[in-house]
């Protein structure tokens, strides 16, 4: 029992070390993650948030150290941040982790990822920049995204136009692929409704251009 006992305190002390070891890494790696998010925030039309990585000690250690990890966001100055979780509507939230895993993505691959209103209350330059980043994200993971814009729509590599239809009583929904020039119509029709418009077509073209372009 004695050796035991003295092998079980080696250990702890080696499991403790190791532990900090950990904490060290996780804190310095906070600060870079959360720098680089920033930068990816200001291009998605939140200039003046801020996220930020709490590492705070745990009573006793865990299978993954002795940390636990908050995600602290404000939207805007003056805001003090506070768990992302309580405080990020689903805009933001959706932008958030679109921003985490872009700038993850080198090390993430082989995964599905869904974006629903990641472009709510963004148009114009703002949500081009959220089609390149989403259009990156996809080279090395599988991405669904539920827009409205076309702007956003343009960069995907497979369009799919959901619709409703009713017959007086039953109401159903339907999803097709849209393909080579019925996406040009689709796109303007997005833009305002104007598909026959030669002036939305040409707006469309020249989206479906920058996407080609990169």
């Amino acid at each position: 029992i004695a050796e035991l006992t003295a092998e079980l305190a080696d250990l702890e002390t080696d499991l403790a070390a190791r532990a900090g070891r950990i904490s060290a890494l996780r804190r310095a790696a906070a600060g870079e993650l959360a720098g680089a998010v920033q930068i990816e925030l200001a291009a998605l039309a939140m200039p003046r948030a801020r996220l930020a990585f709490e590492v705070s000690g745990l009573p006793e250690l865990g299978p993954h150290g002795g940390d636990q990890v908050t995600l602290l966001f404000s939207a805007n100055p003056g805001s003090e941040p506070a768990p992302l979780a309580k405080v990020a509507s689903g805009g933001e939230l959706s932008r958030v982790r679109l921003a985490l895993e872009v700038v993850l993505a080198g090390a993430t691959r082989g995964q599905t990822f869904v974006f629903d209103e990641v472009d709510a209350g963004v148009g114009g330059a703002v949500a081009l920049e959220i089609g390149r980043r989403l259009a990156r994200l996809a080279e090395h993971s599988q991405v669904i995204v539920v827009t409205h814009l076309a702007q956003v729509a343009a960069f995907a590599d497979r369009h799919y136009m959901v619709s409703k239809a009713d017959d007086g009583q039953v109401t159903t929904s339907g999803v097709r692929l849209v393909t080579a020039d019925d996406r040009l119509d689709v796109l303007a029709t997005m833009m305002g409704g104007l598909e026959s418009s030669e002036s939305a077509l040409a707006h469309a073209r020249e989206l479906l251009e920058v996407r080609g372009a990169g």
